[in-house]
């Protein structure tokens, strides 16, 4: 018998028992993108371009210009950052041959010197890059914008058309020139963060806001405070961070200064929430008589001064760290029943003729009443609304998180609302695929132009039971991108055409883009949220 045929068959077996071992199955996948697609994320508003490509010199130069631009601390350093994650540290030490670039000089015009960080601030942008003034009266590339937060949000774009060549070495702009006139189509774009459940460390809070700014979100509710832990310090009763899981797990008044500080830094919001009178039992921890009864220990004594002494004093000192117009009052999932059943509140409760439910509506509207004599405007869960909606102080924002159907009931009776349907839109629901995310859309049922204006857009909640550091950011990423993308891009964009075909390539690029700039998102396919890679292959490809 010949040995050549059987050697041959040999081989042919090994081989194809190789390419079907897990650690070969992969080998030769690779994820070609398309060049016809626009891996900007979140899309654009309007955008034009053309077919060259642009050299970006690494020793690129910033040059602010207008009444908000010239003296711009803030914008000189947000430039520093973004040239940082354009340029990798080795690039700025690599030349061309040649020594000539096209974009050697970016150019940032800022109209308006006023540096309030508000809800409503002018986030628009437009950014030419041209290369040697094709498209603009400025050399090379320029942004120009009424606010420094609008040119914040060109510089992103900006960074996003930044491709490092890896053959010649250069970054490079592909497409150009180009033109692209932009802005968001909600002024409310939030992430909620739990640091009750789990507490976070001040490192990740940042790593959290920088994220956000890549995606153009622009408000992070930050639920400092729940049953489970109560870590933030307040000087006027000093014992509430008693509450925290241990004494080092725990947030100063200079870590929560120092965090507005950063995120303003980036265009982002502080909302901050203390969520009464449920979900508030570590309050009593350091503070005993604000518990009905030892076995009554949420929601907070409604028969006691003192618990309101201690709101106020809460919301005073917090209002010195967290300018934002907003404030999260909670006021969900209020279970009165041992307010009946203890007998002082009992008392209290015959005595002012009321009954649990009334209870709970004095509550709430006393703690409205704090708030807004501080200046804020009260963000309250829609069970307010469901429960009292006729006592709510008109100026309230209602939040919806139940599932769909209270944004249009809220608007048409003329309040202003913010969308989380839990259905779609929490983060924790591992088990919610990218597609619902992108899909949900805030204004489903709203037909009135004047209503739908009352909506100020939609908020992602990342709730902590689960999550810690060591998963938050692959929980939170890449779906909170597609939530992102609904909220800043138009309505026309966001719904044309097969997702997997328009949107998914594009997803699969802003996940990958997440990770080059050190942030942990997980794949874009996997069947539960934050779970690793089943196997080898492209970063474009999962």
């Amino acid at each position: 018998m010949n040995s050549l045929p059987v050697l041959l068959l040999l081989l042919l077996l090994l081989s194809l028992f190789l390419l079907s071992s897990p650690s070969h199955r992969f080998r030769n996948s690779t994820a070609a993108l398309d060049d016809s697609t626009v891996y900007i994320w979140p899309l654009p508003k309007e955008f034009r371009h053309g077919d060259r490509t642009l050299a970006v010199d690494p020793d690129l130069a910033l040059r602010l210009e207008g009444p908000g631009g010239n003296n711009s601390t803030i914008l000189k350093e947000a430039f520093e950052r973004y040239k940082d994650l354009i340029f990798k540290p080795w690039a700025r030490s690599v030349r061309r041959w040649s020594g000539v670039y096209d974009v050697s000089e970016l150019t940032v015009f800022v109209s308006s010197d006023n540096e309030t960080l508000q809800l409503g601030v002018d986030e628009s942008y437009t950014l030419y890059v041209g290369g040697e003034g094709r498209l603009s009266i400025f050399r090379g590339a320029t942004i120009e914008a009424n606010t420094i937060y609008g040119a914040m949000r060109g510089l992103e774009t900006f960074s996003q058309l930044c491709i490092l060549n890896y053959e010649t070495k250069t970054v490079e702009v592909y497409k150009a020139p180009w033109y692209i006139q932009d802005e968001p189509r909600f002024a409310f774009r939030g992430l909620l963060l739990d640091t009750s459940r789990h507490y976070l460390p001040l490192s990740v809070i940042k790593q959290v806001i920088d994220s956000m700014s890549y995606a153009k979100m622009n408000v992070l509710h930050w639920h400092i405070i729940d049953e489970q832990s109560f870590p933030l310090e307040v000087p006027s009763f000093p014992d509430l961070w008693k509450g925290s899981y241990t004494k080092w797990e725990r947030y100063t008044v200079e870590d929560a200064y120092e965090v507005v500080d950063f995120a303003k830094k980036r265009g982002i919001h502080i909302m901050a929430e203390i969520d009464v009178p449920g979900h508030a039992e570590s309050w009593g921890v350091g503070y005993p008589n604000l518990w009905p009864s030892c076995n009554c220990t949420e929601p907070l004594d409604v028969a006691k001064n003192f618990t309101f002494e201690v709101i106020s004093g809460i919301l005073t000192d917090m209002r010195k760290i967290f300018p934002f117009g907003l404030f999260h009052l909670g006021g969900d999932e209020v279970n009165t029943d041992c307010w009946y059943s203890t007998p002082h509140v009992k008392q209290w409760l015959q005595e002012h003729n009321m009954t649990t439910k009334d209870a709970y509506q004095y509550f709430v509207l006393r703690a409205q009443e704090i708030a807004i004599d501080l200046g804020w405007i009260p963000v309250n869960w829609e069970e307010t609304f469901n429960a009292f909606k006729e006592k709510l102080d008109p100026q309230t924002v209602i939040h919806n998180w139940l599932g769909p159907g209270v944004c249009p009931k809220a608007v048409a009776k003329g309040f202003r609302c913010i969308v989380s349907n839990q259905g779609v839109w929490y983060l924790d629901h591992l088990d919610i695929p990218w597609e619902d995310f992108y899909n949900s859309e805030p204004l489903d049922g709203i037909n009135s132009t004047l209503q739908q204006e009352l909506v100020l857009g939609g908020e992602v909640c990342m709730w902590g039971e689960t999550a810690d550091t060591s998963v938050v950011q692959q929980t939170i990423w890449p779906r909170a991108a597609a939530a992102a993308e609904r909220l800043w891009s138009p309505l026309d964009a966001t719904s044309a055409g097969n997702l997997n075909s328009t949107v998914l390539p594009r997803l699969h690029y802003f996940r990958c883009l997440l990770n080059h700039r050190g942030v942990a998102a997980a794949p874009v396919n996997n069947s539960l949220a934050r779970q690793p890679p089943i196997g080898p292959g492209s970063c474009f490809a999962q």
